[in-house]
């Protein structure tokens, strides 16, 4: 008897939720930085296991307010993927004492009567008292159905999120092939490789104001020909992303390159430019050509 369920994980800026679906998965789809603000758009992660199908939309961190258009588009993201689940994790990290944030996410799901795991996260970081402690604190909130500590980075808690999660799975159909791990384009699971190794090399400021955009995608059995467009907000960082001989966008696009090759299989030949578009988070139309159109929410 085949069975399915849609789980959307939700949670504040920064507190493992895409590393909890790579973990999940057991192969890294999302992007993950210690910078905050990394999740733009919902991701999709398949995981089929015997009879069961699980889809993770795996959402932005919720923000207690929006700077600029891209935020808004970032919270009615949130708002869309809890709207037409079957259950839902709210991750927290048990160094951080609980928010309004939290506050606000546990109030939307209760009015929406969506059964909610409650996830406390980054348990490697703590000992026994702090963590019973975040678990006191944060099982306040709401009537959850049930508490999980666990340490995404080290996958430990993983089977008991899954128990715990199947007990909303219910009978029907899959909507995905077997095989798949995620609905997400090539093009799109490239610019976000390409975004993270952004994230990794550059300064705080700067890579909140990137964007990456695949002009081109040309794959043959033995090598993956990518052309690739990074767009910042100001002239000067465009300085700062190419660096002194190229340097810094050199190290980019190896770091790329890696992850890519090992994604794919094969050889990849990655080319990246830099561009300048300024205030592009703010503009509608720029927002729709790099991808964060509000009709697809």
């Amino acid at each position: 008897m085949k069975k399915t369920g849609f789980i959307a994980i939700v949670g504040r800026p920064n507190v493992g939720k895409s590393t909890l679906l790579n973990a999940l998965l057991g192969e890294k789809i999302a992007i993950v930085s210690k910078k905050p603000q990394t999740t733009r758009n919902q991701i999709h992660g398949i995981l089929t296991k015997d009879e069961t199908q699980y889809v993770f939309v795996d959402t932005p961190g919720m923000l207690r307010k929006s700077f600029n258009r891209l935020g808004d588009y970032m919270v009615k993201s949130v708002n869309t993927a809890i709207g037409g689940v079957d259950a839902a994790y709210l991750v927290c990290d048990v160094t951080k004492k609980v928010s309004d944030t939290e506050r606000s996410i546990a109030d939307k799901l209760k009015k929406r009567k969506i059964p909610v795991i409650l996830v406390i996260n980054k348990t490697d970081l703590s000992n026994a008292a702090e963590l019973a402690e975040a678990i006191c604190e944060y099982s306040a909130l709401a009537d959850f159905h049930a508490v999980v500590p666990m340490s995404a980075i080290n996958k430990r808690g993983v089977d008991i999120l899954l128990e715990e999660t199947d007990k909303f799975i219910s009978e029907g159909d899959w909507l995905f092939d077997e095989d798949m791990i995620t609905d997400q384009p090539e093009r799109s699971l490239a610019a976000e490789i390409i975004r993270e190794k952004l994230l990794r090399t550059l300064d705080e400021e700067i890579p909140h104001g990137t964007a990456v955009v695949i002009e081109g995608f040309k794959e043959t059995s033995k090598l993956i020909t990518i052309n690739a467009e990074i767009y910042c907000e100001k002239a000067s960082h465009k300085g700062i992303i190419i660096g002194k001989g190229g340097e810094t966008l050199k190290k980019v696009g190896s770091y790329a390159r890696e992850d890519l090759e090992n994604f794919f299989g094969v050889k990849v030949n990655l080319q990246l430019w830099v561009r300048v578009k300024e205030n592009w988070r703010d503009s509608a139309v720029n927002l729709a050509n790099f991808g964060f159109s509000e009709s697809d929410l």
